[in-house]
């Protein structure tokens, strides 16, 4: 799945402030919140906290994926935040991690759900990728970036 097919401007933010763990997921599960009608951000939030007790979702080199199945919505939602300083995540390889992609799957979809989290491991795992994310200094520019690549 095409990433410009997930992502939406209103779900990407630039250089987000960031002191914790759980005040990255909290920012993901409000702006995913605006999109799933049928859930809370607090319901999102505890989600994504239960999902992250299972395993670290942070893959390596600064980069999370985040992740949740929902019940009662049809389209996945994708949330792109990188923050101003890089926060302690627990990923596998240990580092901090600045560039959060979320995923908010359709419960009944679990073979779109690895094929998007694959997608997104992808593009990420391309060290240009990554960088030139790094790089955005907007919201809108971080936007464009990851949707048309």
């Amino acid at each position: 799945m095409k990433l410009a097919n997930l992502l939406s401007p209103d779900c990407t933010i630039c250089a987000a402030p960031g002191n914790s763990k759980k005040n990255i997921l909290e920012q993901i599960s409000v702006l995913a919140a605006n999109k799933i009608s049928t859930s809370s951000a607090k319901e999102l939030l505890n989600d994504l906290i239960d999902r992250e007790k299972l395993s670290s979702t942070g893959i390596g080199k600064g980069i999370a994926i985040p992740h949740s199945k929902i019940d009662n919505t049809e389209q996945p939602v994708a949330v792109l935040i990188t923050t101003d300083k890089a926060v302690n995540f627990d990923a596998i390889d240990n580092k901090p991690v600045d560039i959060f992609f979320a995923l908010f799957v359709p419960e009944d979809s679990c073979q779109q759900h690895l094929e998007t989290l694959a997608s997104v491991a992808k593009y990420f795992s391309d060290k240009d990728n990554s960088k030139n994310v790094r790089r955005c200094t907007s919201a809108n520019q971080l936007y464009r970036l990851v949707a048309n690549g």
